[in-house]
């Protein structure tokens, strides 16, 4: 295996083969086709076996060399020493190739300051390029910047800078881990990088990050995201999951396939524009109505409203709505054709009803059409709304940790393990309450062993979400407004971070952002305590009776490596979310 670094080294000491290969060696004219394999992710959910029987396969079809994409290590800790072991694990996978890798970073390789130190010490440069004979690559750093617009403007110089001196190229490559052409340039939506791209003649661009697979053609340029490698994968809507891409350059022609289990499929097997259509299905063509529970979990014949719009422009959609019905849930009726005309919609009506546990919910179906003779699935679980109130303080507390004043009362204690069956942590209560320029956050966790309790981040932003710690997601103005998601340990340390939303989704996330918080906690006996105090100001927002907040919250216990959580699922979108009354 040779990697491209500049630490030979290290790379002695992560027991690899190093040879490099860099921009100072000498090009070649190519008298043959050049063939390589660009790898996907393989970490966000990383699968064990998967990254290395792709590997495998690689190394069967023996390319010329290899390409990264990013995201090789789970990555996002502060403890060095466990981010180099993941990183002596990963090239102790990448023996199994005989040819020479090309490292990209990703998010998860890098995501702050001391994240990049190591990866230049440990896999090389961040952004660099090389020459194969005479074709020319450039790998690009995005890592800590993935949305539209973020690039950095030194790398963009150094890029036009670099492709001014490759122009006799007889063809150029760029790979950066997040496809933010997906957002811009297949939209039609200007582009930081493709102008650059188009001026020097680049000729094809691969990226990652997605976990999916799609492709398009933009003025001559062939972009393309690989899906997942061995990280968690979205299998899209041809089934097409773990996988790597196949490429060919033969004289002027540039060839390019997905590969999944020794199967070649072609370069479009998912275009851009299609890709855009299905997510325009998911998110518009079926939409339910909420449930609010109050403060209890039993749901009593009550009538759900499903709205079903037929899309297509030409054609009548025939199709069937049913439902999964799991323990103890009602629903009437269970499966219903529906026949919508070409551009309309319908309502349809449900009866649901359960005297039993609330998750796992019933999930609503549609096999939905979206080309000739093709179908996507789409589902819908039940949405439900649990409520909890926030009394009104009618002192100001002391925070202590003790949570001694009557304001706290009546707290929340039903929670769920993660895929929504009972809690497998100790019990957790929950208070709020509030003032007009505050608001006030109790939690009490139960611990039967307390010597076990993990936290040791001691300043603002570690990884406190990596301890035992209670969080929040706070959505102070509904519906448009951001959400404030706040994790904080039995220290009283806070991490936190301010979610952008649109259309009820997340939109992106500003890790920068930073509140102020007065927070105590208490340990004693069989569990830790912590009393809280959030300015109001410091969200954008004031306290006001039957205010109503959108919110989840959950309790972390790594003895037990798992969480209780209010709302299922723990997620950045508040329609996921429950609601919170100021009283």
């Amino acid at each position: 295996m040779k990697i491209q670094s500049v630490l030979p080294a290290l790379c002695i000491a992560l027991t690899c083969t190093c040879v490099f290969a860099g921009p100072e060696a000498e090009r070649e004219t190519a008298t043959r086709p050049i063939r390589f394999a660009v790898l996907g992710d393989r970490t966000g959910g990383h699968q064990p076996g998967v990254h290395g029987q792709v590997l495998e396969e690689i190394e069967r079809m023996k390319p010329d060399f290899v390409v990264g994409v990013g995201d090789m290590i789970e990555g996002y800790s502060n403890d060095t020493t466990a981010v180099k072991a993941e990183w002596r694990e990963y090239m102790g996978l990448l023996e199994a190739l005989s040819m020479p890798i090309y490292l990209t970073p990703g998010n998860h390789d890098i995501w702050d300051s001391t994240s990049e130190d190591l990866y230049r010490r440990l896999a090389g440069e961040p952004y660099y390029s090389f020459d194969v004979e005479d074709l020319h690559f450039i790998i690009l750093d995005n890592s800590r910047w993935l949305e539209a617009g973020d690039f950095p403007q030194e790398q963009i110089d150094w890029l036009a800078r670099d492709l001014a001196a490759s122009r006799g190229a007889a063809a150029t490559f760029v790979v950066y881990h997040g496809p933010q052409w997906f957002e811009t340039v297949a939209l039609g939506e200007p582009d930081q990088l493709h102008p650059v791209f188009s001026e020097y003649g680049v000729d094809a661009v691969f990226n990652g990050h997605y976990h999916t697979y799609f492709s398009g053609e933009y003025d001559g340029i062939l972009y393309t995201t690989v899906g997942s490698s061995g990280g968690y994968a979205d299998p899209g809507i041809t089934g097409l999951e773990y996988h790597f891409v196949w490429v060919t350059v033969d004289g002027g022609d540039i060839s390019i396939a997905p590969i999944k289990m020794g199967a070649v499929l072609p370069w479009d097997e998912v275009a851009a524009h299609t890709l855009h259509w299905i997510e325009d299905i998911r998110a518009n063509a079926m939409q339910m109505d909420k449930i609010s529970l109050g403060t209890d979990t039993d749901v009593f014949a009550t009538r759900v409203d499903v709205s079903i719009a037929n899309m297509n422009e030409d054609e009548v959609l025939r199709a069937t709505l049913e439902w999964e019905i799991p323990g103890a849930w009602r629903v009437s009726p269970k499966r219903l054709p529906v026949e919508i005309a070409a551009s309309g919609s319908h309502v349809e009506h449900f009866s649901v009803s359960t005297d039993g546990p609330l998750y796992p919910v019933p999930v609503l179906s549609i096999d939905y059409p979206y080309e000739e003779d093709l179908t996507v699935k789409i589902e819908k679980a039940l949405p439900v709304e649990r409520a909890v109130y926030a009394a009104h303080a009618g002192e100001v507390p002391r925070i202590d940790g003790k949570l001694s004043e009557g304001m706290w009362k009546d707290p929340e204690r039903v929670l769920f393990a993660p895929d929504g069956s009972p809690m497998t942590t100790d019990s957790a209560f929950f208070y709020f309450a509030w003032d007009e320029t505050n608001l006030y956050l109790g939690a009490e966790c139960m611990e039967s062993k307390i010597d076990s309790v993990v936290a040791a981040a001691v300043n603002q932003d570690d990884a406190v979400y990596g301890e035992d710690c209670v969080g929040y997601f706070l959505q102070p103005e509904v519906p448009g407004g951001p959400v404030y998601q706040i994790y904080f340990n039995p220290l009283g340390t806070a991490f936190d971070q301010k979610i952008s939303v649109e259309d009820g989704a997340c939109s992106g996330v500003d890790r920068e952002w930073n509140g102020t918080y007065e927070a105590a906690t208490a340990m004693e006996g069989d569990r830790w305590t912590i009393e809280v105090r959030i300015p109001l100001e410091e969200l954008d927002t004031r306290g006001e009776y039957e205010k109503v907040w959108t919110l989840n919250f959950r309790r972390k216990q790594r003895r037990l490596q798992t969480s209780a959580d209010w709302q299922v699922p723990i997620s950045y979108n508040p329609n996921d979310y429950g609601i919170m009354v100021m009283r």
